[in-house]
């Protein structure tokens, strides 16, 4: 039977104080959303926007550049910049090129990101760390909870279990991200997840021509 990590995240928000202290680790505005309307009333939070899978500097600076604008118009968090470091991502993905999307190479980065932010809370004397990347319905909530539980024992600053899509928190982010005027992508980032939308999109296009 798999884990409730909405129901376990619902707990922390029952017992943690008002003003609690959250690195929250963002993948984009539009997944950020609906995390923080949950959040921000519990947690005093600050957004790490670190994500070295994104491979082109412009995508990766309109990406930031909507994570910022969306935090100063909602004052819902504070914001935490880092380098984009995208050759980490590659390094990590060498021998798992022609891994399929949802496979070990996005175990992989889920392990980057989330380590990073680990260590980010504990030389930030956070009290807890977390991630948006479970708002997806593309990501796999349980890998990422397997990852940030481990993290947070090494580091040893408590992790926020998650999964942001239960209770509409996908749809919300749509809803949320249409009010706001909210750049979305229609890939995760990285070079393998664009070729595979690009796949997808000229398949579809040759059906709709036949």
């Amino acid at each position: 039977m798999k884990e409730n990590f909405d129901k376990k995240m619902q707990e922390i928000l029952k017992t943690a104080q008002k003003g609690t202290t959250l690195l929250l680790h963002s993948c984009c505005a539009p997944c950020s959303s609906a995390c923080l309307e949950r959040l921000k009333d519990t947690f005093k939070i600050t957004v790490l926007y670190y994500n070295p899978n994104i491979d082109e500097d412009e995508e990766y600076e309109k990406r930031k550049a909507e994570q910022i604008r969306f935090l100063k118009e909602t004052g819902w968090a504070e914001f935490l910049d880092c380098d984009h470091e995208a050759e980490k991502f590659h390094e990590i993905c060498k021998g798992l090129e022609n891994e399929p999307e949802r496979g070990k190479r996005c175990y992989r980065c889920y392990e980057l990101r989330l380590k990073k932010t680990a260590d980010a809370a504990k030389a930030g004397g956070y009290e807890y760390f977390g991630t948006t990347l479970s708002l997806s319905p593309y990501k796999n909530a349980e890998w990422l909870n397997e990852i940030g539980e481990e993290e947070g024992g090494r580091v040893e600053v408590k992790y926020l279990f998650s999964d942001f899509k239960k209770q509409g928190g996908y749809y919300r982010s749509l809803e949320l991200s249409q009010e706001y005027g909210l750049y979305r992508q229609d890939f995760c980032g990285c070079v393998f997840s664009k070729a595979e939308t690009e796949r997808k999109r000229l398949a579809q296009s040759a059906k709709e021509n036949l």
